[in-house]
């Protein structure tokens, strides 16, 4: 099987929308390879960060791009998957709201766009993939069989957003995640080159209170349709 002939299931869709935990679980009942592509973006910004880069500099940034090693670990436990950075463990680091709003810089720079396709591209293989992201069924897998684009209210997102991060310890305030959020949705659907924005052959799944199986279920029944 040539990697063109690859399945691909894209899951796409704004911050706090579920995407993470949807695609995880649907890609351990496919048997799927799993894309976490924000990682890739808010490792690039953790470098850059790191580096003491300008992350308006859009000529250093994506020079960091072409340069970062990124590698996904498995600690073989069932426990999340570990994001290497230049051999630095930083997933802990990218899961803050400071790495996420340096992804959602940086996902703006066309330099480093190009230079995570092929990386991203790259994930692509048998028996299939689960692409988790905001531009995988429009720009980095447009040719995939199954797209999907879950979404949800902006305050529904904060929430989510909220109990992830106060589970973590983290001291965070809902209004504040709320601006974030909101202010995150406006960069990321008005920036130029490749704008969130569901593929015009994907399913959108509004996942406002709906629970974690019923979106699962949901999705799979676009791969395997009763």
């Amino acid at each position: 099987m040539t990697a063109d002939s690859v399945p691909v299931l894209t899951i796409d869709g704004p911050s706090g929308s579920g995407k993470g935990t949807i695609s995880r679980l649907v890609a351990e009942q496919l048997g799927w390879h799993l894309l976490d592509s924000g990682a890739l973006y808010r490792a690039v910004g953790y470098a850059a960060g790191a580096a003491g880069l300008d992350l308006s500099d859009a000529a250093a940034v994506t020079r960091c791009a072409e340069t970062t090693k990124i590698r996904f670990r498995d600690p073989g436990d069932g426990g999340e998957t570990r994001v290497i950075v230049n051999s630095h463990d930083a997933t802990d680091e990218l899961r803050t709201e400071t790495a996420a709003a340096a992804a959602s810089a940086i996902a703006a720079i066309p330099g480093v766009r190009t230079a995570l396709l092929d990386k991203q591209r790259g994930f692509r293989r048998t028996p299939g993939l689960v692409a988790d992201g905001r531009d995988m069924g429009t720009v980095i897998f447009p040719d995939a069989a199954f797209k999907v684009f879950l979404t949800a209210s902006a305050e529904e997102r904060a929430k989510r957003r909220y109990k992830q991060l106060k589970d973590k310890g983290l001291n965070v305030t809902l209004a504040a995640l709320l601006r974030e959020i909101q202010a995150r949705d406006e960069r990321d659907a008005a920036r130029k080159v490749a704008p969130l924005r569901p593929a015009r052959d994907a399913l959108t799944i509004d996942t406002t209170g709906i629970p974690v199986a019923g979106v699962v279920a949901a999705v799979l029944s676009v791969v395997r349709p009763a």
